[in-house]
């Protein structure tokens, strides 16, 4: 039932033209007087070619430009030099040698943000004209491509935020009056060149823009790629956007006066900035959630890539990581060193179908050029997104650690990264993806299909998070299946039940629902829940919600809550040798401890709820004494205290300051005070109630036998969604060991969730 985002088509790129170019020689010129020009290779694929269905696909292989692995230096070379030359007064038939000696004596500075190979090609120009480079790089830049803008001799500064704030923090570093920004990304006030005050000659031209300036160093490549093809004219080619200045020198060129060429441009599914802004029909910027492709992670067109793009570009589609990924690796063993953001447009030319080729005018007979504009690095491997089935799907979750850092003896990584996977397998499917995370490091993911208005919205809730794997028998991140049940850490609790809320949201799209249909696949649920109150926090309601906790296919409509608390027990601390002035706070803790037993058998042997039994206590940690020669000062005793419907948590404070009082007037010298620290709420909403009956009738239909309702004596996320109005029930895949040695889920029961969620929206939403 659920697809992929569509291809973007423009039909009215067909008879649109580009402005007329200004002169080239320049520019050709002074690309051929850098040390080692020589014309990137050309290569065809003509296998593929057969396989597809076209005459001819010619791969622009820049892999190896001027000894970087990418084409960037095409553009940053040329920004630079004539942003020198407009800041010194140079005329722009200036020798290389000309240039640097200026720019060295009045002690100019280059400036850039970056995902990787435009900071690099700056950095390269800084030392080719032997001035400073600085060069402001994302957060989530990896460590192996900060080194590479390292090697070159530039300052490399990192950012707190992502890419969009490092361009902000290369402007505002860049304004003294030795500085000059080279930056492929036109933004706010950088239209043009700052002018140094303490420069007496000229300017040679007065509103020229460095953005345009990269961009016609990019038209170097196409003017090769011409020559290359002969009498042969291109029918598509197929450009990476990004922030769009390498796109609009595709389209300038391919779309001029004469030509026929249609030109398709590709964007990660997470970084779908063009796409978005077209189907909107006006400038768009979007959030953006990583990808490998990091020279495309960008949220926003620039300003004047998207005049152009907006009318040049014929088609405009989005690929995955993994086709990315993929397709790389086929170029590679066509001998192409590709990288992911390389590979990416081949991965568009292989996802278009055969209705997609026929509205771009592709037969049998046409030529298509693609751009390989990046060389193979360093990238964590990504996992497919296509799929849509339940088990599949909880298996490359199982095979994600996203163990909590809170947790077990070795902190896990926590959710980044399964959360950019999920954020991923929404976005390939264009459901409305939000991030949500509050505390950095611990994000949830809510994606929503709008209904049309006037129904119901349901939301499907479920922790990305797992317990430690540390501990754990066998492979904790294998996702096996073995005699129909699926093992890993978290398979059970509860990455079953997100896969299937994932597939629910999905299978929602087609159903044409008045209502909303929401998932939240939320952060830390295993440890304080922050990922639930987050999503609560940002505004997230629903009229009611399914958590999809392991419950073995039984409704729970009822849950316990619970009260942890401390108990300082007060001594004196004393030497040793003097029993007449200490008073061992450990020695007292023991007489508060039997009581505490008393309490918590006689809760057990009491009143309790119809459906949960009585509430609980236990005493979960002590630690007191500093040396083993003193009496103890104090004594630490932290309780649990497990509360069922009607019991809050001033009546257990009263509990607590009742068995402390009993103790005081029994033992001498004892003192202690009591304090909930934490606690959470019971949860409870009727068996009768109409939300319940629905989803009884559907869980009936779908297991082929009566559901079973009952209550869960653990806590979950429901107790929070009730607060805020929403109405929970906890029903979820059959799984066993949770927190365990060995985790598994039934596979049957991953499917049935599935169904049933489905079913449960499509019922609840219509």
């Amino acid at each position: 039932m659920t697809t992929r985002r569509h291809v973007h088509f423009n039909f009215k790129a067909k008879s649109w033209t580009s402005p007329e170019p200004a002169s080239t020689e320049a520019i050709d010129r002074f690309h051929q007087s850098l040390p080692n020009y020589e014309p990137t290779p050309l290569v065809s694929l003509d296998s593929l070619a057969k396989e597809i269905g076209v005459g001819a696909i010619h791969v622009k292989d820049e892999t190896n430009r001027f000894g970087l692995p990418a084409f960037k230096i095409l553009g940053a070379s040329w920004g630079a030099f004539r942003s020198i030359a407009e800041k010194l007064g140079l005329p722009l038939d200036s020798e290389i040698d000309t240039v640097r000696e200026a720019a060295k004596a009045h002690q100019l500075t280059l400036y850039a943000a970056t995902e990787g190979n435009h900071g690099r090609a700056v950095a390269r120009m800084g030392a080719i004209f032997d001035i400073s480079a600085e060069i402001h790089v994302p957060a989530s830049m990896h460590h192996s491509t900060v080194k590479l803008i390292e090697s070159e001799g530039a300052k490399v500064v990192v950012s707190k935020g992502k890419y969009e704030d490092a361009t902000l923090e290369a402007e505002s570093a860049s304004k003294h009056e030795q500085g000059i920004l080279v930056q492929d990304h036109a933004f706010g006030d950088y239209q043009t060149v700052p002018q140094a005050s303490n420069i007496s000659r000229p300017m040679t031209t007065s509103n020229s823009n460095v953005w345009q300036w990269i961009v016609d160093g990019y038209g170097t490549m196409m003017r090769e790629v011409d020559k290359q093809l002969g009498s042969t004219k291109a029918d598509l080619v197929i450009a990476p956007v990004g922030v769009g200045s390498f796109a609009q020198a595709v389209v300038s060129h391919f779309k001029r006066q004469g030509t026929v060429t249609s030109t398709l441009a590709v964007e990660p599914d997470t970084a779908a900035c063009l796409w978005k802004s077209l189907e909107k029909g006006e400038f768009t910027e979007i959030p953006t959630t990583g990808t490998i492709m990091a020279g495309l992670n960008c949220g926003a067109p620039s300003t004047i890539a998207w005049d152009l793009l907006k009318n040049g570009v014929n088609a405009s589609l989005t690929v995955s990581d993994y086709e990315a990924h993929q397709s790389a690796l086929y170029l590679q063993s066509q001998g192409i060193n590709a990288g992911p953001c390389g590979g990416s447009t081949l991965a568009a030319l292989k996802r278009l179908t055969l209705d997609d080729k026929k509205a771009l005018g592709l037969n049998e007979k046409s030529t298509v050029v693609i751009f390989c504009t990046e060389r193979n690095r360093d990238y964590d491997i990504p996992h497919d997104v296509s799929g849509n089935d339940p088990v599949a799907l909880t298996q490359t979750l199982v095979q994600i650690n996203s163990a909590s850092p809170d947790l077990g003896s070795v902190p896990g990584p926590g959710e980044t990264i399964i959360a950019r996977y999920v954020a991923a397998w929404l976005e390939h499917r264009d459901l409305e993806t939000h991030w949500v995370e509050f505390e950095k490091g611990r994000p949830s993911v809510v994606g929503v299909v709008r209904g049309s208005g006037g129904g119901k919205s349901i939301m499907f809730n479920g922790h990305i998070d797992t317990v430690t794997i540390m501990g754990y028998d066998d492979d904790p991140l294998s996702g096996k299946i073995v005699d129909g049940c699926l093992y890993g850490r978290g398979s059970a609790d509860m990455k079953g039940g997100v896969a299937a809320g994932m597939i629910a949201l999905a299978n929602a799209k087609k159903l044409g629902l008045r209502g909303d249909v929401i998932f939240t696949g939320v952060a830390d649920e295993e440890s304080l829940s922050k990922g639930t109150e987050d999503i609560l926090r940002a505004g997230w309601r629903a009229d009611a919600a399914v958590v999809s906790e392991p419950t073995n296919l039984e409704i729970s409509h009822t849950h316990k809550g619970y009260c942890h608390i401390e108990i300082k027990i007060r001594g004196l601390a004393a030497h040793g040798s003097r029993a007449d002035l200490g008073i061992d706070a450990i020695v007292n803790a023991g007489h508060f401890l039997v009581e505490f037993g008393r309490y918590a058998k006689k809760l057990q042997e009491g009143p309790g709820h119809e459906t949960l039994g009585t509430g609980t206590a236990h005493a979960s940690l002590i630690s007191g004494g500093e040396e083993a020669s003193s009496y103890p000062a104090q004594c630490t005793i932290i309780a649990e205290r497990r509360t069922i419907p009607g019991e809050t948590n001033e009546a257990v404070q009263k509990e607590f300051d009742d068995i402390i009082a009993k103790v005081a007037k029994e033992v001498t010298d004892f003192k202690a005070e009591a304090k909930i620290f934490f606690s959470r709420p019971p949860q409870f909403i009727a068996a009768d109630h109409p939300f319940t009956k629905l989803v009884s009738g559907i869980v009936g239909s779908v297991t082929g036998k009566d559901a079973v309702i009952g209550g869960a004596l653990f806590w979950t996320d429901c107790a929070l969604l009730a607060e805020k109005g929403i109405v929970p029930l906890l029903w979820g895949p059959k799984g066993e060991g949770l927190h365990g040695k060995e985790e598994f889920v039934h596979v049957k029961s991953i499917e049935q969730v599935a169904e049933g969620l489905t079913n449960i929206a499509a019922e609840f939403c219509k």
